[in-house]
C-alpha cells in the first residue's frame, strides 16, 4: 500500500522535472553557446586588431625606411655630383667660364630637387681683391665685380655660377663671408679636404624676398684641388664648388615621390652648436597615429627625418577585417545560439533552420564559383606568363600566356625534367640551366628571386626567346602544404633594343673621337712648325698652348673610351670562349710596363703564378685585367718602385679566384664599401688622374660572368683585388710545373740583360723593360 502511494506521488514530480528540463535546457544551452561564441569572437577580433596594428607598424617602418633612404640617397647624390664636378674642375689647370659651364651642364638636367644654383667660389683677402678680380675676368668672367662685405680678414667670392631649376640668372661676385653658416662650411671643407654641408640658414639670395616665402636652406661645399701637380708635391687648393639647397623644396619633392602622399615629414638638422633646428615640413592627408624617427649622416652633419602617418591611409596597413570578423562572429554566435535553442525546443524549427542554412551554403557556393570564374578570367587575360606548382613540383596552373612563352602544350611534373622538357638554358644560350637555381625550385625552398634570366629554346621555339622570371613561395594552405608561383616576362626585344643602344654608343664615340684626332693632328703639325722657330716668349707661349690643347684632346678621348667601355660592359652581349690567362696577363703587363717607367726609372717588380684557362669574353676580361694592373702601376707613392703579384687560388667547384696585389697607396676602410660605385674615388687618390669609372666597369664585367669582385688590404701595405671566373673545364687547376708566358719573357729578358754590356744595359733601362725579380704574393 505504501509502495502504491509512493508511486503515484512520483508521477507528478517527474512530469514537473521533465517540464522544467524542456523549458530551461534549450535557453541554457543557447546561453552557453552565446557566451562561448562572444568570448571567441571578441578574442579573435582583438587579435586581428593587434595584427592589424603590427601590420601598420611594419608598413610604417617600411615607408619610413624608404623615405629615409630617399632623403639620404638624394642628399648623397647631391654630394657625389658636387664632388665629381670638383674633381673634374681640378683636372683643368686653366679653368675658364666655358670650362665651368661645360662641367656643370649635367647638373641642370639632373633633376636636383630644391637646388638653387651651383657656383665656383674662391678665397681672397681684402688686399688681394683687385688682383683676383682681374685674374678671373681674364678667365672669362666678363663683368665680374668683387665687392667685399664687412671687415672679415678673408672673403669668399662666387666667380662662376649656374642657376638650377629655373631660379633665374645667378649673380656672380657675391661675397659669402657675411654668411657665417656658409663661410663656416667652406672653411671646414678646405680644412678636411672633403665635402661639407652648412648649418641651416636663409640663403643670401633669398633674403630679399618676403619672409613668408623664405626657406631654411643649406650649402653643400666641395673643395677643388689641382690633380695635375708635380710628383711629390701636395695638390694645390683652388677654391670650392658650392650648391645651394632650399630645405622645403627638397623635402617636399623627395617625400611626395617616396611616400606617394601617405607620410607627413619633418626634417631636422643638428647645427654646429648642437642645436636641433626644424628645416622643413611636408603634410599628407589624414591624421597622425603613427610616428617614426630616423637619423642619418649627410656629409659632415647629421639630419633627422620625423615621419607620421594615418594608418588608414597606408596601403595594406588598415582593413575592416576586425569589424567584419566582430560583426560576423556576433552574427554567427547569435545564429548558433538560436539554432541550439530551436533544436532543443522543436524538431520542426530545427528543420526550418536547416533549410535556411542550406540556402545560405548554396549562396556561398555560388559566390565561390563566381570568384573562381573571375580569377580564371583574370589569369587568362594576363599578358605575362604565370605558373603555379605544389610542394612536389607538380603544376597546378599554367595560364595561356605561360604556355605561349614556353611553347610546350603539355606540362611535366617534377623539377628534374623541366630543363630538358621546356628547353631552359642560361643567357649564353648553350649552358643548361641548373635545376637548383630555377626560380620555382628556389621558391619551393622558401627563397625569393627576381629578374632571373634564361633562354627558352625547344622544337616549337627553335630560335629561342629570353625571359625574366620572378619566383615567390606560397603560404601553407589548409592542409599544411606549400607551393610556389613564377611570373615570366619576355625581354627578348628589350635586350635587342639595349644591343642597338650599345652599337649607337659606339658610333657616337667614334664620331666624337674623329674631331679630337683632327685637333691632335693639327697640334702636332703646328708643334713641328714651331720646332725650328727661334726661341721667344711668343713661341714658348704658343708651344705651351699647343701642349694644353693636345693634352685636353687626349683626356677627352680617354674619357670617351671610358664611357664607351662603361656602356659596353653593361649592354654588349657576352662572347664566351676559352681564354688562357697566362698570355693575356703577360701581354697586359708588357704593354703597361713601358709607360710606367718615366725618366729611366727601374722596371716594376712583377710576379705571376700559374694561371688557369677560364670561360669568359676575351675583350671584356682583358679590360678587367688591364684596369687592375694599370691601377697597381699608377697609384704608387713617389719614390717607391711598383710591385705586382698575380696569382690564382681555388674557388667554388668549377670556379677560380684571381688575385692582383700591389704595394701602392692603398684604399681607406671607409672607402672600400663604395669603391666599385660609379664616379667614386678614394680620398687617397687625390692628385692622380682618373674618372672613377674603372672599378665600376670591372664589377659589371665580373658580375655578368656570374662571378664576384672585392678588395682588401694587402699585408705589408697596398691593396689586394680579387675576382672569380668560371673555369674552362670543370675541376681544371693550373699546372705547377708549367712555365707561364710571362715567366718565359722574364727569363729571356734576364738572360739578355746578363749578356749586355753595362753601357748598353743602362741605355735599355732608360727605355724600360721587365724586371726578372720575382717574389711571393704576400
Amino acid at each position: 500500500m505504501l509502495r502504491a502511494v509512493r508511486g503515484r506521488r512520483a508521477g507528478p514530480q517527474d512530469g514537473a522535472t521533465g517540464a522544467w528540463q524542456g523549458r530551461f535546457v534549450g535557453p541554457l544551452l543557447a546561453a552557453t553557446v552565446l557566451i562561448v561564441g562572444l568570448t571567441a569572437t571578441l578574442l579573435t577580433a582583438r587579435q586581428l586588431r593587434s595584427d592589424q596594428r603590427e601590420s601598420a607598424d611594419r608598413v610604417m617602418d617600411q615607408r619610413t625606411s624608404v623615405a629615409r633612404a630617399a632623403v639620404a640617397g638624394e642628399a648623397g647624390r647631391y654630394r657625389n655630383l658636387l664632388q665629381a664636378v670638383a674633381a673634374g674642375l681640378g683636372t683643368n689647370p686653366g679653368l675658364t667660364a666655358a670650362d665651368f659651364a661645360a662641367a656643370t651642364g649635367p647638373l641642370a638636367d639632373a633633376g636636383l630637387l630644391g637646388a638653387t644654383s651651383v657656383a665656383f667660389v674662391v678665397p681672397a683677402r681684402t688686399g688681394d681683391v683687385p688682383r683676383v678680380e682681374a685674374f678671373w675676368r681674364g678667365r672669362g668672367a666678363a663683368g665680374l665685380r668683387l665687392t667685399p662685405s664687412g671687415s672679415h680678414p678673408e672673403h669668399y667670392f662666387a666667380i662662376f655660377q649656374r642657376a638650377l631649376n629655373g631660379n633665374g640668372v645667378a649673380a656672380t661676385g657675391l661675397d659669402v663671408a657675411p654668411s657665417s653658416e656658409g663661410s663656416a662650411a667652406l672653411v671646414e671643407s678646405r680644412r678636411t679636404g672633403r665635402p661639407t654641408v652648412s648649418d641651416t640658414y636663409v640663403l643670401l639670395r633669398d633674403r630679399g624676398i618676403p619672409p613668408d616665402r623664405q626657406q631654411l636652406s643649406f650649402v653643400f661645399a666641395a673643395p677643388v684641388y689641382s690633380s695635375v701637380t708635380p710628383r711629390g708635391q701636395v695638390p694645390e687648393f683652388r677654391g670650392w664648388v658650392a650648391l645651394g639647397l632650399r630645405g622645403q623644396d627638397f623635402l617636399g619633392g623627395v617625400l611626395s615621390t617616396a611616400s606617394q602622399g601617405t607620410l607627413d615629414g619633418e626634417l631636422y638638422a643638428v647645427n654646429g652648436d648642437s642645436r636641433r633646428v626644424l628645416v622643413a615640413g611636408y603634410d599628407a592627408p589624414g591624421g597622425r597615429d603613427l610616428t617614426r624617427q630616423a637619423t642619418f649622416p649627410v656629409a659632415d652633419r647629421h639630419w633627422t627625418l620625423v615621419t607620421a602617418a594615418d594608418s588608414r591611409n597606408l596601403p595594406g596597413a588598415y582593413s575592416s577585417m576586425p569589424a567584419i570578423v566582430l560583426a560576423g562572429g556576433l552574427s554567427i554566435t547569435l545564429m548558433l545560439a538560436c539554432l541550439v535553442c530551436v533544436l532543443a525546443t522543436g524538431r520542426s524549427r530545427a528543420r526550418a533552420q536547416v533549410l535556411v542554412a542550406t540556402a545560405e551554403l548554396r549562396t556561398a557556393e555560388a559566390e565561390s564559383r563566381r570568384q573562381a570564374g573571375l580569377l580564371g578570367a583574370i589569369m587568362s587575360s594576363l599578358g605575362d606568363g604565370v605558373g603555379v606548382v605544389d610542394e612536389s613540383g607538380a603544376f597546378l596552373l599554367h595560364n595561356p600566356a605561360a604556355k605561349a612563352l614556353l611553347g610546350v602544350p603539355d606540362d611535366i611534373d617534377g623539377p628534374q625534367g623541366w630543363q630538358e622538357h621546356y628547353g631552359l638554358y642560361r643567357p649564353d644560350g648553350h649552358t643548361p640551366f641548373p635545376v637548383e637555381e630555377m626560380p620555382l625550385v628556389r621558391a619551393l625552398r622558401g627563397e625569393k628571386s627576381d629578374g632571373v634570366e634564361m633562354i627558352i629554346r625547344n622544337d616549337r621555339r627553335p630560335d629561342g626567346i629570353l625571359v625574366s622570371v620572378d619566383g615567390r613561395p606560397l603560404d601553407a594552405n589548409a592542409a599544411g602544404r606549400h607551393g610556389a608561383v613564377a611570373v615570366f616576362h619576355d625581354i627578348t626585344e628589350l635586350r635587342r633594343y639595349e644591343t642597338d643602344l650599345a652599337v649607337f654608343a659606339g658610333v657616337v664615340a667614334h664620331d666624337l673621337k674623329a674631331p679630337l684626332a683632327v685637333i691632335r693632328g693639327h697640334c702636332e703639325t703646328a708643334s713641328e712648325d714651331l720646332a725650328d722657330a727661334p726661341d721667344s716668349a711668343e713661341v714658348a707661349g704658343a708651344r705651351a698652348a699647343l701642349g694644353r690643347i693636345a693634352g685636353n684632346a687626349d683626356r677627352m678621348a680617354a674619357l670617351i673610351d671610358t664611357l664607351l667601355a662603361y656602356t659596353t660592359s653593361r649592354d654588349a652581349p657576352l662572347k664566351l670562349g676559352t681564354v688562357p690567362l697566362d698570355p693575356l696577363v703577360a701581354e697586359v703587363i708588357e704593354q703597361r710596363i713601358e709607360p710606367a717607367r718615366p725618366g729611366g726609372a727601374p722596371p716594376p717588380d712583377c710576379y705571376v703564378g700559374p694561371l688557369p684557362e677560364v670561360r669568359a669574353d676575351p675583350a671584356m676580361l682583358r679590360h678587367v685585367v688591364d684596369n687592375l694592373i694599370g691601377n697597381a702601376l699608377k697609384y704608387v707613392p713617389a719614390g717607391r718602385n711598383a710591385r705586382i703579384d698575380v696569382t690564382a687560388q681555388p674557388g667554388p667547384p668549377g670556379w677560380t679566384r684571381i688575385e692582383i696585389a700591389d704595394r701602392g697607396i692603398g684604399i681607406p676602410d671607409e672607402d672600400k664599401p663604395n669603391i666599385f660605385e660609379s664616379f667614386h674615388r678614394a680620398r687617397t687618390a687625390a692628385g692622380y688622374a682618373g674618372t672613377g669609372l674603372g672599378l665600376a666597369i670591372c664589377r659589371r664585367i665580373v658580375e655578368r660572368h656570374g662571378g664576384t669582385i672585392g678588395v682588401a688590404d694587402n699585408p705589408g701595405g697596398g691593396t689586394r683585388f680579387h675576382f672569380t671566373l668560371p673555369l674552362a673545364t670543370a675541376g681544371e687547376q693550373p699546372a705547377p710545373a708549367d712555365r707561364t708566358a710571362l715567366e718565359r719573357a722574364l727569363a729571356e729578358r734576364a738572360a739578355a740583360e746578363e749578356s749586355t754590356p753595362p753601357s748598353l744595359a743602362a741605355d735599355q733601362a732608360g727605355r724600360g723593360g721587365i724586371s726578372s725579380a720575382t717574389h711571393a704574393s704576400n
